[in-house]
């Protein structure tokens, strides 16, 4: 295993490059908790993509929490629930990931679940066509049993994750040590460490 630093501009390019060149629909999971920022780099990786002819559709696992009834039964800073029970993984197959393989409808819900207000979006469905890319991004997402051909983990070190996390949500990290224990996230496809967000490095195995 060697590791490479990498620009993240670079790191971005490497990725659209490699998933431009993928046949039919391609769906991607882009994990990592919130100091990692998965959306922006899903983000980016969206406007590589379309830049190189690809039409992508970008979800967020944030607009897949379940209502707050369910999600926060047992507390607002419960961690085992965060890990457990706050993301709706049967909506997220149901509605996005199952649609959005190759052999699926093509027929995406970009959001279900509006967890400010606590009821459902009222968005229609969307086609993502035969050649698109599905991007989500979120935490907490690998190793849950979501369909994907290509799975990202933005990771941070136990240490560097408890520094660059917000004190009001310090109680959010025992999931994420709960969820480096049991669900091997830095098993995914693609590897990138962010102890230094402005240094990325690329894990090659």
């Amino acid at each position: 295993m060697q590791v490479r630093p990498i620009r993240r501009s670079v790191l971005v390019d490497e990725l659209a490059e490699r998933l431009a060149g993928e046949p039919g629909r391609v769906r991607v999971l882009l994990d990592g908790a919130p100091p990692t920022e998965p959306a922006g780099f899903a983000d980016g990786l969206a406007e590589e993509l379309r830049l190189r002819g690809r039409p992508v559709l970008r979800v967020s696992a944030s607009d897949y929490l379940r209502p707050a009834s369910v999600r926060l039964e047992h507390g607002r800073d419960d961690p085992d629930e965060l890990l457990d029970g706050w993301l709706d993984l049967a909506g997220l197959r149901r509605e996005v990931l199952d649609p959005a393989g190759p052999a699926g409808s093509g027929w995406v819900l970009p959001r279900l679940w509006d967890a400010e207000v606590d009821r459902a979006y009222r968005d229609p469905r969307v086609e993502l066509a035969g050649n698109g890319v599905l991007l989500l991004s979120g935490a907490l997402l690998l190793g849950r049993g979501l369909p994907a051909e290509l799975t990202v983990h933005l990771r941070m070190s136990a240490a560097a994750l408890a520094r660059r996390t917000d004190p009001a949500l310090a109680w959010t990290l025992p999931a994420y040590a709960r969820y480096d224990a049991e669900h091997d996230p830095a098993g995914a496809d693609v590897l990138v460490l962010l102890d230094d967000p402005a240094r990325p490095a690329l894990v090659q195995r």
